[in-house]
């Protein structure tokens, strides 16, 4: 079967191979130019003091300086990497239970489920940037819906010990969304004749659950973990739109953002933050691609 696929393979007219090679080689010379092209440089920038201003063959090579500064002179490193670890803790803890619970919910057919379906999936649909003004209008000091139902005064987006949590709620009424699709299209893959085994054998739906239904969804925990992990780690758009990253929400992404396009304009060292996540995140990709390489086929 093999064979005879090759063999319609290498049957192709001339016109079939060019429409076959431009469809791989386009979308890898956008992903190569948009992607590994500016990652690359990133990487080279860092090790220089280019403002951005001159051209780059102006900048300096400065070695290992920038990083150096930002680890040990750069104030917001070390809460902008307690806040990413504090934001990927509540997504994985909080937010990724809630959407599994909800998707096994959904998956079960309760009254109304396409309703909560869509009402629940109609945050993924939107921008952070917009959620975070929706949210806005919750939080407002004097004219948000909160206070008004609490009668209190508080600055959810303004007082630095809480507008963490408060964007937190925001980012997760988002998130859990779009855990809750990423579950429930791995339920309905599941297939029914194991939890009619288990039924028959006598174990509840919580025991059919964990012990047959959860292990089988084993590709969908690890896609979950890893997009968790690299959306905690590349969250901007909301922390942006409340005060760019700063009082109290500093985030590693908001530090590059603000080093690179910012006033300040520091290229060189805003590439070392960027680096900083290039390897984070590459840590989890690696283990994401070495555990789905282990897979059988």
């Amino acid at each position: 079967m093999a064979r005879s696929r090759y063999k319609g393979i290498n049957q192709l007219s001339g016109t079939d191979r060019v429409v076959v090679g431009a469809m791989v080689l386009v979308p890898t010379a956008i992903v190569v130019w948009l992607v590994w092209l500016p990652a690359v440089a990133s990487v080279l920038l860092s090790f220089t003091n280019w403002d951005g201003i001159g051209p780059v063959s102006s900048a300096k090579v400065i070695g290992l300086k920038n990083y150096k500064d930002v680890v040990e002179i750069y104030p917001p490193f070390w809460p902008a990497i307690q806040h990413n670890l504090i934001w990927l803790v509540v997504m994985f803890l909080v937010a990724t239970p809630i959407g599994m619970l909800l998707a096994v919910l959904i998956d079960r057919g309760v009254a109304g489920s396409r309703f909560y379906q869509t009402s629940l999936f109609l945050p993924v649909v939107l921008s952070l940037a917009l959620i975070g003004f929706i949210w806005q209008l919750i939080y407002s000091k004097d004219q948000g819906v909160l206070n008004a139902v609490t009668g209190g005064s508080t600055d959810w987006y303004g007082d630095p010990s809480v507008n963490l949590w408060a964007a937190l709620v925001a980012a997760s009424w988002r998130q859990v969304g779009y855990i809750m699709l990423l579950y429930l299209a791995g339920l309905k893959g599941v297939d029914p004749s194991l939890r009619e085994a288990a039924r028959v054998d006598g174990a509840n739906e919580r025991t059919t659950f964990f012990k047959i239904v959860f292990p089988v969804l084993r590709p969908i925990n690890i896609i979950v973990l890893v997009v968790t992990v690299i959306e905690s780690l590349r969250a901007f758009d909301l922390v942006w739109v409340i005060n760019k990253g700063r009082n109290g929400l500093e985030l590693i992404s908001t530090l590059v953002t603000s080093n690179i396009v910012g006033e300040a304009s520091r290229i060189g060292f805003g590439s070392a933050l960027a680096t900083f996540m290039l390897l984070i995140s590459s840590v989890f990709i690696v283990i994401y691609l070495r555990i789905v390489m282990r897979e059988p086929s």
